[in-house]
């Protein structure tokens, strides 16, 4: 029997059977940033709790799944992160209103609305809003953000790049 002896009669979609199950949360870097996109896409799943404060950088956790998290930002001018890395977590990082700037040891670039970034573990950078407007952004964390080791401004200082 060769390949061309093989046929399948009728719509392969009604062989339910034959299908990977549906997968209730992302596992890959490519789901993740699916996740992320879905979320960004849908305002009213974070627009409604977005809170400003001069005095700290807000965050809340938006939701959980099996092993990461999703945490919604705000960033008034001037607030930043400080150099730092996420420990074992891999991330996305979307910006969902304004721009943010992101400092490397590679260099610095300025992220607008819907720019993303994708960060394996140890990965050292620095996010600060060098804009006049507020910033809001969304963070996804596999595994769940556990520890944020900070380090020394050399680590974040070099050239500048524009993203759009």
């Amino acid at each position: 029997m060769s390949d061309s002896d093989l046929q399948i009669a009728g719509d392969i979609i009604e062989v339910p059977h034959l299908l990977p199950p549906p997968r209730e949360h992302p596992a890959t870097v490519a789901e993740f940033v699916g996740l992320a996109r879905s979320v960004a896409a849908d305002r009213s799943q974070w627009e409604h709790l977005v809170r400003y404060d001069a005095t700290a950088r807000w965050y809340h956790r938006l939701r959980t799944g099996p092993g990461y998290e999703v945490w919604l930002l705000s960033w008034v001018p001037g607030q930043g992160s400080g150099p730092h890395d996420h420990g074992r977590s891999s991330g996305v990082l979307t910006v969902l209103e304004g721009m943010l700037t992101e400092r490397t040891e590679r260099g610095r670039r300025v992220f607008g609305t819907g720019t993303q970034r994708v960060f394996a573990p140890g990965y050292v950078h620095q996010v600060v809003n060098d804009a006049l407007e507020p910033s809001v952004s969304l963070h996804i964390y596999y595994p769940g953000l556990s520890e944020m080791r900070m380090h020394s401004a050399a680590h974040c200082e070099a050239r500048t790049q524009l993203v759009r």
